[in-house]
């Protein structure tokens, strides 16, 4: 199941103007879900791959999209800003977050553990004030990848986000 969640500007953070956020409950079952997701992402060209957890203080990335795969545990996070929308994420879940999307931690079970990646050619900044008009045009400018992380060139991302929408 995905779903669309678009998001305004909300206070310093500031989402992004083209993009939704895409949650995908349920997307993965395997034994092992941390390979599950890497060779996921690494078989859509997502790369940058990387095991940790989500920051507990309100971020965003003003050079690239970013994917997050829930391989244990569970948590409760924040998108869109220090006001934004809290969303409860399982082990099997995933988001994609696009470009200037503010994202933050606030709660987590002690087996907690993501996978992340980006799209080719994107390495991603960390962000924690208002952006320069220079990052909300880097935000901007960010088109869409060729492929979704999970889905590959159909569906995901290929169907839910369209420039000017």
């Amino acid at each position: 199941m995905e779903q669309a969640i678009r998001l305004r500007p909300l206070e310093w953070v500031p989402n992004n103007p083209h993009f939704p956020v895409i949650v995908y409950r349920s997307v993965l079952d395997a034994a092992d879900r941390a390979e599950g997701f890497e060779a996921a992402f690494r078989a859509n060209g997502w790369g940058g791959i990387w095991r940790n957890g989500v920051y507990d203080f309100h971020h965003y990335h003003s050079t690239a999209h970013e994917v997050l795969g829930f391989a244990e545990g569970h948590a409760d996070l924040v998108i869109g800003g220090p006001a934004g929308r809290e969303i409860h994420v399982e082990a099997g879940d995933a988001v994609i977050l696009p470009a200037g999307t503010g994202h933050c931690r606030i709660a987590a079970s002690r087996d907690f553990l993501v996978i992340g990646a980006y799209p080719p050619d994107q390495q991603a900044d960390l962000c924690r004030k208002q952006p320069s008009d220079e990052q909300k045009a880097a935000i901007g400018r960010l088109g869409i990848p060729m492929t979704d992380p999970l889905k590959g060139k159909a569906g995901g991302l290929r169907g839910l986000w369209h420039l000017g929408a």
